[in-house]
């Protein structure tokens, strides 16, 4: 087994801002410790100094055993590479040099077909299974049977992007779950799952007797599997990280309870730092009037100068403020009825009746129609169904889209998008985008945004196109835990009707209603939540 220390790493923006400031961790041989912090925080960036694509500015990095890589892309490939390619680019080094020197040789001796070509050639398969790479085949035919249903043969020159986002996330965590190398770094191995896929997922990670550090947002992820939270803590001078040595069930009141004692530890220095300094300026006034007096303003003064030497404690780290304001407004009782609804080539016909007040959380797999629904509601004509259904009197829905699919928003900053949607002038544009920690980007395009922040964007439109029954599409995805308990919040005090289309078990836990979409198109409601579709 292997495992991961980080010494003393600092790492600089290119506009010269410090980005993150004396990191300092270890993660144990065998260990499953996760790393949290808010969007943007810099934990993608300290993943890819451990994983060697980028070299920090200080400090050092040291993993002993092989290390195997998940990228944050993964579950986003929409490229032209294939199944092969995406599980080379998962493999140990010298499997991928022997591949790439098998595939110039082929390609090579094809187009010359002279005898040296040949023998290249052949030099070239012996050498590709030397490394372990007809090895790697027979694991590759497990892991595609496992996560696409067909043996390896089948699927090798399938391209990628014609996979689903969670089949392409399975099929990489197989790959490396049943690899060689001993320290996994997963960024966001669960984005894209359904839930049995994160069961699965959870249930492999405690399994493994690989060293496992990873980025997640799932809090029913981090509370089943992390034995260890790092937490990237925002700072004027620098992100820093605290390491919490317990799960995550202890980490929110861990945390709440070292604020507050790096808060009682600062008022007590600046309390007896103007104590001090009074001292200072009485025994000044003092040895004016006093010679005798004067040598203790010089021992005061001495003092003062020690205490200021040594410096304040350290302060608390900067605290997320993610204000969210939905509104809503009164509709008439029935929100939504559905009279026989089919939606074509996904659902049987199904009936529904939704009233004002009522949390709908819609649950199924990927691709059971969940996503058409919502578009359905929203006013989307392109929706193939039959069947009927309405909205009550007052009812204006307000969409928020799982893919963050606005091609209207492009090359747009966001304060114009603010001008053209609720004509917000600069000033009220940028108050409100504080409130979402999206000041900082308030000039920058949409499309440049992270996943986070466009997320967080989606639901400030939410608050001021003033709908009165959301549909929310997997809007937990891609928020960092502050910005989906700020939601949550929001949620708690909507005055409005509220459906949602999750993954998130934890989300879910807020919710009094469940419609079910299951594999076989006969949607129907439950009273508790049915996570085996």
């Amino acid at each position: 087994m292997g495992h991961i220390d980080v010494s003393g790493v600092e790492y600089w923006l290119p506009d010269g801002r410090l980005l993150l400031n004396d990191i300092n961790f270890r993660v144990g041989e065998g260990a499953k410790v996760a790393i949290v912090g808010p969007n943007g925080s810099g934990k993608t960036t300290l993943l890819k100094m451990i994983s060697g694509d980028l070299a920090p500015h200080a400090g050092k990095v040291s993993i002993s055993g092989g290390l195997g890589i998940m990228r944050q892309f993964i579950g986003q490939v929409r490229d032209a590479s294939t199944v092969h390619d995406l599980l080379l680019s998962v493999s140990t080094p010298k499997i991928q040099s022997a591949a790439k020197k098998l595939s110039e040789s082929e390609a090579k001796m094809i187009a010359s077909g002279g005898e040296k070509d040949q023998m290249k050639y052949a030099q070239s398969i012996a050498d590709w299974g030397d490394s372990g790479g007809y090895d790697a085949e027979v694991m590759w035919d497990i892991c595609c049977t496992r996560a696409l249903g067909v043996g390896y043969e089948q699927v090798a020159h399938r391209l990628v992007n014609t996979l689903s986002g969670g089949e392409q996330k399975k099929l990489v965590l197989e790959s490396l779950l049943q690899g060689p190398d001993e320290v996994l770094i997963l960024d966001e191995p669960d984005n894209y799952l359904d839930v049995p896929s994160k069961r699965w997922l959870e249930e492999e990670l405690q399994a493994t007797r690989k060293t496992v550090f990873f980025v997640s947002h799932d809090r029913e992820l981090l509370s089943t599997v992390a034995q260890k939270i790092v937490t990237v803590e925002l700072g004027a001078l620098g992100n820093t990280v605290w390491v919490h040595g317990g799960g995550f069930g202890t980490w929110h009141e861990a945390r709440s309870a070292r604020q507050a004692r790096f808060a009682e530890l600062l008022l007590r220095w600046e309390q007896e730092h103007d104590r001090l300094k009074e001292l200072v300026r009485t025994l000044q006034v003092q040895a004016a009037n006093s010679p005798d007096m004067a040598s203790k303003y010089r021992a005061m003064q001495t003092r003062l100068r020690k205490f200021e030497e040594v410096g304040p404690p350290e302060a608390p780290s900067i605290e997320q403020d993610v204000q969210v304001g939905l509104k809503g407004g009164r509709t008439g009782l029935r929100v939504l009825t559905c009279g026989n609804l089919e939606l074509t080539g996904l659902t049987e016909p199904f009936s529904l009746e939704l009233f004002y007040g009522d949390r709908i959380a819609i649950l199924g797999k990927n691709g059971t129609g969940k996503s058409h629904f919502f578009r359905m509601l929203a006013g989307d004509a392109t929706v193939k169904h039959s069947g009927t259904f309405k909205l009550g009197a007052r009812v204006t829905p307000g969409f928020f889209a799982q893919t963050h699919a606005h091609p209207e928003f492009t090359g747009k900053t966001l304060v114009e998008i603010l001008w053209k949607e609720a004509s917000l002038q600069l000033g009220p544009a940028k108050g409100l985008l504080r409130r979402y920690e999206l000041n900082q980007q308030a000039e920058q395009r949409f499309e440049t945004l992270s996943g986070g922040q466009q997320a967080r964007f989606q639901i400030l439109l939410l608050e001021v196109q003033g709908s009165t029954m959301l549909l929310l599409d997997e809007p937990t995805d891609n928020l960092d835990l502050a910005s989906a308990e700020a939601l949550e919040r929001g949620l708690n005090d909507y005055q409005g009707t509220v459906l949602a289309v999750t993954h998130d078990r934890w989300f879910t836990r807020g919710f009094d209603r469940y419609l079910i979409f299951p594999e076989n198109g006969k949607v129907y409601e439950a009273k508790e939540p049915i996570w085996d579709y």
